[in-house]
């Protein structure tokens, strides 16, 4: 076998993922579009200009050779604060190429965020999009220990300047599958976020698992990703599906909204979204006053957030198409539980991915029975090595034989359909019941006051917990008495009697991760 390819064994169902025993995921990625014949096909659209394949190739191997000028060693570690743009492409698969370890990192983030970000990750080489350079020259005048090497993407004495002149031509590091090859820091929607190590086959079986396999991906499609690609959920949706399918996707830095998604779309006519439940609601709010063209659309696709069932029916009586939900996490990179174009059940996260396995256990470790909430595990041949600088969560997460705590719970259907209950630290017990926030919030949503709610744990005056209720009201809908009777009557009438919300909070906005989950650890505060 040479080096750097990847087969599937036909002889198994599924195909099985085989890589050479020398392997850096670039090659594969990047380079073998150009002897597939996709040199001049057009790989990312963006408002600036579009890039082929050809243009790809070349700009990743003159990144490279700019980080080696700069005295990068093998194993060293690139922190990128880059907006979604091609530069992002080049930085990224240059690093990998070249032997280094790219680190992309939320772009949203404050001063104090990326003083945290620079020492932890001892980066040797750190690279911002000048429209973050406020944010980070602020954190990196605040760390302790600095990079030896900053840089602007762009502009005047930039990575961009710099591989003007560097060369075209860049031999891949020799690398292994199983070893280092680029950090995503996880969300933060419980705390600090948490440098995650993923290896070079990582990207290969969430590429396959889910974005050709359940998602259904085909090389003529264009995708179009609302989610960052510094987040693991748009970094399978726009950096590593299409190179690995040979497909189109749309790049933009604008920042999220429903008439910017429209807009987009009518555009550029993608063919697949990928969106996040929060921005559903939020398009079908727009929608019912601003009617909008999204025939170019034959699926779309939500994570981050549980998807409730009433935007999955809303949505497809809206638009005629599918939402199709899959499940996930920065460890795992992309969904490793999901629907599929073929089968879908409206509230369900899906069903195991090809090539992952599932189990819901109890707090020992035992499985539980079906139709009762469990811990989350998962295996599988994208999950993450470790946590950088974190022994301690790597034991707890990643476990023997291969398996993976997600920290989440769920619970099984008789056909075997996962439904999320939530991260396990949400979690409510009252009365000495459990009660899943996401339930609730799944019932108000679908009152037509209600755009987004968030549900937490709440002493009253025995300290004893109860539900409390934030939420966003929907246009046009505001705070009276007979609104409050109404949300606790509805509630009510669709959940067991103990789980209705004793407090009602009503707010602008709710405190989310860059992918729209819901920080409860803010409100809980």
């Amino acid at each position: 076998m040479m080096d750097n390819t990847v087969t599937l064994d036909q002889s198994v169902n599924p195909p099985a993922i085989k890589t050479s025993p020398v392997f850096n995921v670039a090659v594969p990625f990047i380079d073998r579009h150009l002897s597939e014949g996709r040199g001049d096909k057009v790989v990312y659209y963006t408002a600036d200009g579009n890039v082929t394949f050809a243009d790809l190739a070349e700009q990743v191997n003159r990144s490279g050779n700019v980080f080696t000028s700069l005295g990068a060693q093998p194993g060293d570690r690139i922190l990128m604060v880059v907006k979604d743009c091609p530069e992002f492409l080049y930085l990224f698969f240059g690093a990998i190429k070249a032997g280094y370890v790219p680190v992309p990192v939320n772009t949203m983030f404050a001063a104090g965020d990326y003083t945290y970000l620079i020492e932890d990750s001892g980066c040797k080489i750190l690279v911002y999009s000048p429209e973050f350079a406020e944010a980070v020259e602020a954190g990196l005048a605040g760390a302790k220990t600095k990079p030896e090497v900053v840089l602007r993407s762009v502009g005047e004495g930039s990575v961009a300047e710099l591989t003007a002149s560097a060369s075209p031509q860049l031999e891949p590091a020799k690398a292994g599958p199983e070893d280092d090859c680029f950090w995503l820091y996880s969300s933060g929607s419980t705390g600090h976020p948490k440098g995650v190590v993923h290896s070079h086959k990582a990207i290969l079986y969430s590429s396959q698992g889910s974005g050709v396999d359940f998602i259904g991906l085909e090389e003529d499609d264009i995708c179009f990703s609302a989610s960052k690609m510094f987040h693991s959920y748009g970094f399978g949706n726009v950096l590593t599906f299409p190179l690995y399918i040979g497909c189109s996707a749309v790049l933009t830095d604008r920042r999220v909204s429903p008439d910017m998604t429209f807009e987009i779309i009518e555009q550029f006519k993608p063919t697949v979204f990928f969106g996040v439940p929060t921005l559903y609601a939020q398009q079908l709010e727009y929608l019912s006053s601003h009617p909008s063209n999204v025939s170019s659309l034959r699926r779309c696709v939500s994570a981050g957030e549980a998807l409730p069932g009433d935007v999955f029916n809303r949505w497809k009586d809206k638009t005629g198409t599918l939402i199709i939900e899959v499940y996930g996490s920065t460890e795992v990179l992309h969904g490793v539980i999901a629907n599929t174009p073929e089968a879908q059940k409206a509230g369900s996260s899906g069903k195991v991915v090809n090539r992952y396995e599932a189990r819901l256990v109890d707090d020992d470790g035992n499985p539980v029975e079906q139709g009762e909430l469990g811990t989350v595990h998962i295996k599988g041949g994208s999950i993450a090595k470790y946590y950088w600088n974190n022994p301690e969560k790597t034991a707890a997460t990643m476990l023997p034989d291969g398996w993976l705590s997600m920290g989440d719970n769920s619970y099984q259907d008789e056909d075997g359909w996962f439904f999320f209950g939530g991260r396990g630290d949400d979690m409510l017990k009252i009365g000495g019941l459990w009660c899943s926030p996401f339930e609730i919030e799944a019932r108000l949503i679908e009152h037509a006051a209600v755009l987004e709610a968030a549900v937490v744990g709440r002493k009253d005056e025995n300290d004893l917990i109860k539900p409390e209720a934030w939420i966003i009201l929907s246009e046009g809908s505001a705070e009276n008495p007979e609104l409050l009777e109404e949300l606790k009557e509805h509630c009510l009438s669709g959940l067991q009697h103990y789980k209705y919300p004793r407090w009602f909070n009503f707010v602008d906005d709710l405190p989310k991760t860059a992918t729209g989950k819901i920080q409860r650890f803010k409100l809980r505060k």
